[in-house]
C-alpha cells in the first residue's frame, strides 16, 4: 500500500529522471494525491554562470553618536578624496550635541567624494561622503556625489526676502481666495520641513504645505506662512475672525502672531550649535514632567575639614559631594530610579551621578558610573578625566547620557541658592550652594557660627513624593556632617 519513487541519474547527459508508480486502486487513493503511470520528469542540468564581483559604491553616513542627536556638524576630515582606506580607520570627526568623535570606515577603499565639507551639517543617516572599491569607480562616484549636493542644496530652498516681505505686505482680500504660493517653490522635489503648529493650522485650514515657501531658519514653514497662504493676516483680528472656519482656529493664529513681530534695531541673531540646539530639546522635554521641590540646610564644618585633609591628595569637593549623594541614593533607590513612558518607573539597578559642567557653548553632564561602589579618591581622578575629556569634546556616549541622578554645584560662584531642572529620564536633580558661616542656635541656646550651605532637589513627582526626598535629604545631610564614612 505505499508508492515507490525511483531516481535514475545519468552523469554523462546532466538529466535526472524521477518516475513513479502506483499499484493503488483508484478508489483508495487519499486525497490530495492523484495517480501517476509511469510518468518520467526531466530537469536539464544547466551550469550556473557566476558573474565575477562587481565594484561598489558606498556611502558614508552621517551616524548616530547619541540617542538624541538629529543631526552632525562636520568639524574636520581626517582623509582626503584620493585616499586609501582601510576597514576600522578614522575619516572624519562629527560634532554631535554633546562631543567631537571620529567616525570609522566599515569597508576598504578608496575615499572617492566628499558629500558634506566641514562646518556644515547634515541630518543622521544622510550621505556624507562616497567610498568606491577601485579607481575605475572614482569618476562614477563623482557624479553621483554632484548629484547628492544638488538634491541636498535644492532641498531645504533659501527663502527669498523680497518674496517674503511682499507677502507679508500685500494679504489678500477677504473673500477671495488664497494666494498661489506655489510659484515660488522650487520645481524639483524637496522635503516639507514645518514647525508643528504650522502643520496644526494647515490641516485646520486645508493649506497644502507643497503650496507654502517657508520663511523660518532652512526653509521651515512657521504659522505665519500658513496664515498667509489661507489669507489670514496676524494683525488685524477682525480679518482673522472672517476667515477662520471656527472659533477655535480663531484664537490659534493669534498665539502665532508673536514670533513674527519685528526684530530689537542693533540686534544680533545667532543661531544655536549642535550642543545648544540639543539642550535647548531637552529643557523643553522637562516642561512635561510634573516636578516639585524640596530645599535643606546642611552643616559643612565637617566636611570642610575633610576636605583640607584630602585635597592635596587630588580630592576635589565635587567629588565628595558626588560621593555622599550615591552613598545616600543606596539607602532612598526611589530617588534614583526613572520614569519614561508615563506608566511605569524603573527601578535603577546603578547609582550613576551625572555632573553639570559648563563648557564653551554649551552644558554637558559627564557620568561618574557606579559613583556608590568608588572609593573616594579613585573616583576623584575618574572626574578628572572626564573633565579634561569633557572641555575637549572627547567623551563617549556612555560617558554623558547613562546618569541616573544628576548633581549642579554653583557654589564655587557664591550662589547661595538655585533651582535647576530635571533632565529627561531621571527621577532627580540636586543644585548645591555655596558654604556661607551663618548664626545658628545650639541646642543648650547658646548662639554660634557655623557654615552652612542650601541644597534644593527638583524631583519627578511621578515616582517620588516629599516624604522620599525629605528623607533623603536627611540621610545626605548626616553623611555631609559626619564625612568620615566618605573615605572609608
Amino acid at each position: 500500500m505505499a508508492s515507490s519513487l525511483l531516481c535514475k541519474i545519468t552523469p554523462t547527459s546532466n538529466t535526472i529522471s524521477f518516475s513513479s508508480s502506483s499499484s493503488i486502486p483508484n478508489g483508495l487513493i487519499p486525497f490530495p494525491y492523484r495517480r501517476l503511470s509511469s510518468t518520467i520528469i526531466q530537469i536539464k542540468k544547466t551550469p550556473r554562470k557566476i558573474s565575477p564581483l562587481q565594484a561598489k559604491i558606498r556611502e558614508i553616513f552621517m551616524p548616530a553618536l547619541s540617542s538624541t542627536m538629529t543631526e552632525g556638524k562636520i568639524v574636520t576630515w581626517i582623509k582626503s578624496e584620493g585616499d586609501l582606506l582601510t576597514k576600522g580607520e578614522s575619516v572624519v570627526v562629527v560634532e554631535s550635541d554633546k562631543a567631537d568623535m571620529d567616525v570609522e570606515t566599515f569597508y576598504d577603499g578608496i575615499l572617492a567624494a566628499i558629500v558634506v565639507g566641514e562646518g556644515e551639517t547634515a541630518p543622521v543617516g544622510a550621505p556624507i561622503g562616497l567610498l568606491a572599491e577601485t579607481q575605475d569607480d572614482i569618476q562614477e562616484a563623482k557624479a553621483k556625489a554632484s548629484k547628492l549636493g544638488q538634491g541636498s542644496a535644492t532641498s531645504p530652498p533659501p527663502p527669498s526676502p523680497p518674496t517674503a516681505a511682499s507677502s507679508m505686505a500685500s494679504p489678500p482680500k477677504v473673500g477671495s481666495p488664497p494666494a498661489p504660493a506655489s510659484a515660488s517653490v522650487s520645481d524639483g522635489p524637496k522635503k516639507i520641513v514645518a514647525t508643528p503648529f504650522a502643520k496644526k493650522l494647515a490641516k485646520q485650514h486645508k493649506i497644502d504645505l507643497k503650496s507654502v515657501t517657508g520663511t523660518g531658519p532652512s526653509g521651515r514653514i512657521t504659522p505665519a506662512d500658513v496664515e498667509t497662504a489661507a489669507g489670514i493676516s496676524p494683525q488685524k483680528s477682525s480679518v482673522s475672525n472672517v476667515a477662520s472656519p471656527s472659533p477655535a482656529a480663531t484664537a490659534a493664529p493669534s498665539k502665532a502672531a508673536a514670533p513674527s513681530l519685528p526684530p530689537i534695531p542693533g540686534s544680533t541673531i545667532v543661531p544655536f550649535t549642535t550642543m545648544q540646539s540639543a539642550v535647548s530639546k531637552n529643557m523643553l522635554e522637562s516642561l512635561s514632567v510634573p516636578t516639585f521641590r524640596v530645599g535643606y540646610p546642611v552643616m559643612t564644618d565637617a566636611l570642610d575639614a575633610l576636605y583640607e585633609k584630602v585635597k592635596p591628595k587630588g580630592v576635589t569637593m565635587t567629588a565628595l559631594l558626588a560621593k555622599a549623594a550615591a552613598m545616600a541614593l543606596a539607602e532612598h533607590p526611589v530617588v534614583n530610579a526613572s520614569c519614561k513612558d508615563g506608566k511605569s518607573f524603573t527601578y535603577n539597578s546603578s547609582i550613576n551621578i551625572a555632573v553639570a559642567v559648563a563648557i564653551n557653548g554649551g552644558l554637558i553632564t559627564p557620568v561618574l558610573q557606579d559613583a556608590d561602589k568608588l572609593d573616594l579618591y579613585l573616583l576623584s581622578q575618574k572626574w578628572k578625566e572626564l573633565v579634561e575629556k569633557a572641555r575637549s569634546k572627547q567623551l563617549q556616549p556612555h560617558e554623558y547620557n547613562s546618569g541616573t541622578f544628576t548633581l549642579s554645584n554653583l557654589g564655587m560662584f557664591g550662589v547661595d541658592r538655585f533651582d535647576a531642572i530635571l533632565p529627561p529620564g531621571q527621577g532627580a536633580i540636586m543644585a548645591v550652594g555655596a558654604s556661607k558661616p551663618t548664626v545658628v542656635t545650639g541646642a543648650d541656646g547658646l548662639f554660634s557660627v557655623k557654615s552652612k550651605m542650601l541644597v534644593n532637589v527638583t524631583a519627578d513627582h511621578r515616582i517620588v513624593y516629599g516624604a522620599d526626598l525629605a528623607s533623603f535629604l536627611q540621610t545626605f545631610a548626616k553623611i555631609i556632617q559626619n564625612p568620615e564614612t566618605l573615605t572609608l
